[in-house]
């Protein structure tokens, strides 16, 4: 019997109005990130370092750094820890981001990719989740602050 393993991308371009090294730091640096995305993070910025972050309660992202080329490149593995819910169909390290940050004009543009996620249903709801980050770090990287996450309270 053959058998096929479907895996699937998410794909965001964003503009945000900051230089790629604020932005770096915004992606590489456990107090900035949780400005936009998480509780609680926890990262050896290196290539093999762990990655890992609280996004919600009792959801935990961890994998490990790959490629890190400030302010330019970042690869990191990705994937959930058994939470609540029993194990998760992406466990750490299993799925791939890579981030590109390009000059553009005063701010910079990040080129992000989600790879290697197991079906359609994990890509769909790795989307929304990405779509709700990237757009409170386009929020914190500019200098503002994007408020409290509504879904660390429940409240989406």
């Amino acid at each position: 019997m053959e058998t096929t393993t479907e895996t699937t991308s998410v794909e965001r371009e964003i503009a945000i109005a900051a230089s790629p090294e604020t932005v770096w730091q915004f992606l590489v640096d456990p107090d900035k990130a949780i400005r936009w995305m998480g509780q609680t993070a926890s990262f050896d910025a290196r290539p093999g370092g762990e990655y890992r972050i609280g996004v919600i309660p009792g959801h935990t992202a961890a994998g490990e750094f790959v490629e890190l080329d400030p302010p330019r490149r970042l690869v990191y593995t990705w994937g959930w820890e058994s939470g609540p819910d029993g194990p998760n169909p992406v466990p750490p390290g299993t799925s791939t981001i890579e981030i590109e940050l390009v000059p553009a004009g005063n701010g910079t543009t990040l080129r992000f990719t989600h790879r290697d996620l197991p079906s359609a249903e994990a890509a769909q709801s790795h989307a929304h989740g990405w779509d709700h980050y990237l757009e409170r770090l386009v929020v914190a990287a500019r200098g503002d602050d994007p408020g409290p996450d509504p879904w660390i309270s429940g409240e989406m």
